[in-house]
């Protein structure tokens, strides 16, 4: 029930101008670097300090005009160039929709391209996100014209539809890097499973097939239990760590994150900055509602 609730506010604006204030500042703060890319660039930093890679993501989805697609198009090409400069251990992620698929299609494909292009150049690698499941077939086949083209592209997986291991042998098929992860979208049960454990189940045998059969896939969980799960897999069938990546949210299980990096294994940490927060920040409490008790607490400490 509540996780249902976070996950309609995340998509209405009042619900942003009501609960987008002081209360939100502690999670933004701690679960988003910045709202600058030189700010993100910097915690990306430190994240490589600490034996981490990153990938960096600039907040912003649904675009309603060709223009606010063609400004986040160029923020993507700034990203490049920062990790460029810079030289941190670092790749980016996007979503389709900001690119302009809403607006039209071409415009849409057309973004992506010139950031993938961008980024081959420049020796980098972008994931495209995975949106709603109204949006799965159309990212897909983006990404299956693209791929065909381009080496330096990998897509997202979510766990929880029902159509996502025959995607995801399609994907192993054509040598593609794979994100998994459990989604984190309001889905009706004609398309996705409605319970945990079930989600939980596919998960499992999601990253079995992309640990067995993948191409260095990333396994996106904070789920304890999925993490053993994968540690034992590849124990089992002798695929080393080299083979594949973990990958984790920033700001979230950082005891969890490093204890990771000490046993030996990879971690990538999706980084997200910028000001279009709120849809991000709900749909991380509705993964997690403990995580409302970190905001009312940093909103008590604040008023004292």
């Amino acid at each position: 029930m509540l996780r249902g609730t976070l996950l309609y506010l995340s998509e209405q604006s009042l619900a942003k101008r009501v609960f987008g204030g002081p209360l939100a500042k502690p999670l933004v703060s701690r679960f988003v670097a910045g709202v600058r890319l030189s700010e993100a660039i910097e915690h990306v930093r430190r994240l490589n300090v600490a034996g981490m890679t990153a990938t960096l993501d600039y907040l912003g989805e649904s675009v309603r005009n060709a223009g606010a697609a063609g400004a986040a198009a160029m923020q993507y090409i700034a990203i490049l160039h920062a990790i460029e400069r810079s030289g941190v251990q670092c790749n980016a992620s996007l979503k389709l929709t900001q690119m302009g698929l809403d607006v039209d299609r071409a415009l849409g494909v057309r973004n992506l391209e010139r950031i993938i292009a961008q980024a081959d150049q420049l020796g980098n690698f972008i994931r495209i996100d995975m949106e709603g499941s109204a949006y799965t077939q159309a990212t897909l086949d983006i990404f299956h014209d693209l791929f065909a083209r381009y080496k330096n592209v990998g897509v997202v997986i979510q766990a929880y539809l029902y159509r996502s291991e025959n995607d995801i042998r399609a994907l192993n098929a054509i040598g593609a890097r794979v994100r998994l992860c459990k989604g984190a979208y309001n889905e009706p049960a004609s398309v996705a499973f409605a319970e945990k454990a079930d989600t939980d189940k596919n998960f499992i045998k999601l990253m079995q097939l992309l640990l067995s059969e993948g191409n260095y896939p990333g396994i996106a969980t904070h789920d304890e239990h999925m993490i053993a799960a994968t540690r034992e897999h590849a124990a089992k069938h002798g695929i080393p760590p080299e083979r594949f990546e973990f990958q984790m949210l920033y700001g979230i299980r950082r005891d969890l994150q490093a204890q990771i990096v000490r046993d030996g294994y990879r971690l990538r940490i999706y980084v997200p900055y910028g000001e279009e927060w709120y849809p991000y920040m709900m749909r991380r409490l509705a993964e997690r509602p403990a995580n409302l008790l970190f905001v009312l607490g940093g909103v008590l400490r604040e008023r004292r």
